[in-house]
């Protein structure tokens, strides 16, 4: 299928229009057609008022321009493939599996085939449809690049179950992250919002602005390593998500002034001081949960890939 090119939408609010609701608004635009889309576009941060986010209850004001950039319609015809998964654990309600880096894991602009979703159509024949017809089965996400343990679901109760379950913070989500410098503190939480950086969409950032959405991350030190003749020395940390943001512990580790070793996006350094790694030094290597249908308590460990492995090698 080709690709289909986003549509930008900029319209400056007319006296008439003077006092209606942010959703209402772009709702009524032709391009996003009904006011649930315009919720949601305004949540990814797609809508701006004069350059700044706004809530979808925010009553627009006259002379006010209000930008909107609308994604690609995604495809509605969902094809089964048949790639490999490394399937650890399955039964009638869900999937635990580790996910390849390089692998995206629902359909969206640019990546129409070749992703998890595709991989579990041909693997069941039943999975969770509460995401919508395009994220069968979807829990959860990782990065394209980040690799590791992921939840998978094979009917909508258990679905529905393992999401309540990670927005009270009941699943254990625990990263594997090398990022450079010597973090001096053993362990600590990192509290700060994340919002989409209004100038790099592709990027997140810390923002205290309006629709920054809580993120919490704590680190625990795992191990250090000394600088070198090409690097400030780097630090193996293990992070646990108490929030699930895009990008959230990628960003945060660049806030406190240690970024992820191999980060395209928010990382630093030469291809040497990263140590040539062709993605994020980001792995989920632990997943613990209570059965959302038995009740039972499962855990789940992994270790890291070669291509990371290869890197704490070198270090050591």
């Amino acid at each position: 299928m080709s690709p289909v090119s986003e549509q930008y939408v900029e319209h400056v609010v007319t006296p008439e229009q003077a006092g209606t609701r942010l959703d209402v608004l772009v709702g009524a635009f032709p391009a996003v057609e009904t006011r649930s889309r315009a919720a949601r576009l305004i949540e990814e941060a797609c809508v701006l008022v004069d350059d700044e986010q706004r809530p979808k209850k925010y009553s627009v004001q006259a002379g006010e321009t209000v930008t909107v950039t609308v994604p690609p319609p995604r495809t509605t015809d969902l094809e089964p493939e048949f790639i490999p998964l490394d399937i650890r654990y399955e039964d009638d309600e869900i999937i635990v599996l580790c996910k390849a880096a390089g692998m995206v894991v629902h359909p969206a602009h640019g990546h129409w085939s070749g992703t998890l979703v595709n991989a579990l159509l041909a693997h069941s024949l039943e999975l969770g449809k509460l995401q919508g017809t395009q994220q069968p089965g979807i829990v959860h996400r990782l990065d394209k690049d980040t690799s590791g343990l992921m939840l998978a679901a094979k009917t909508d109760r258990a679905q529905a179950r393992l999401q309540d379950a990670i927005k009270i913070r009941a699943v254990d989500r625990r990263y594997l992250a090398l990022v450079h410098g010597w973090v001096g503190h053993d362990e600590g939480v990192v509290d700060a919002p994340i919002a989409r950086d209004t100038c790099e969409r592709i990027r997140f950032t810390v923002s205290d602005r309006e629709g920054s959405r809580q993120a919490v991350t704590s680190f625990r030190v795992l191990q250090r390593f000394e600088a070198g003749s090409h690097d400030d020395g780097f630090t193996l940390v293990e992070c646990k998500l108490f929030t699930g943001r895009t990008h959230q512990i990628r960003v945060h580790m660049r806030y406190i002034g240690h970024p992820i070793v191999g980060d395209p996006v928010y990382g630093r350094g030469t291809p040497r001081a990263n140590h040539h790694l062709a993605r994020q030094f980001l792995h989920s290597y632990r997943l613990g949960f209570q059965h959302p249908i038995t009740g039972q308590q499962m855990a789940f460990a992994d270790d890291l890939p070669a291509d990371l492995q290869a890197v704490l090698d070198e270090l050591d």
